[in-house]
């Protein structure tokens, strides 16, 4: 028969380790919450970017500095890290973004792609380092007109 002096401190060290499992869930969950509005801001400022890209520009540099510089703007501010940004116009049926050929014609047509990569992550949620992505990529393409080429 065990008495209540060998008992003593049981209740203590149950609830420790109830106490650490619960943190942990805790913990992580608040860690990939934060990762995944990370991840839905870049896609937002991704679209939001090419979206931009749909204005009218003089010419195809412009558009893809004005997608550039409103991708970038919607992350300023919120996200913790200074993610890069690039836009390119690129040929849909060729895939050659150096230098596309961009026309009226349906086999020449162009689409700008948004890209917002924000590395260096890890380092803000340090206790799950081995299950964090170090670099969050949003990406968002627009298929241009040919008519406004």
């Amino acid at each position: 028969m065990k008495t209540r002096r060998t008992q003593r401190g049981v209740y203590a060290v149950e609830f420790a380790f109830v106490f650490l499992m619960f943190f942990a869930l805790l913990y992580a969950s608040l860690c990939f919450g934060l990762l995944f509005a990370f991840r839905a801001g870049l896609q937002n400022a991704a679209e939001d970017g090419a979206r931009a890209a749909l204005r009218y520009q003089v010419d195809l540099p412009s558009r893809t500095a004005r997608a550039a510089a409103v991708a970038l703007q919607r992350t300023s501010g919120w996200l913790p890290v200074t993610p890069t940004v690039a836009a390119q116009v690129c040929g849909v049926e060729s895939n050659q973004c150096v230098t596309p050929v961009c026309s009226l014609d349906w086999s020449q047509r162009c689409q700008i792609v948004v890209t917002v990569t924000a590395g260096g992550l890890r380092r803000l949620m340090p206790a799950l380092n081995f299950a964090m992505p170090d670099t969050l990529t949003g990406r968002a393409t627009v298929l241009l007109d040919g008519r406004s080429l």
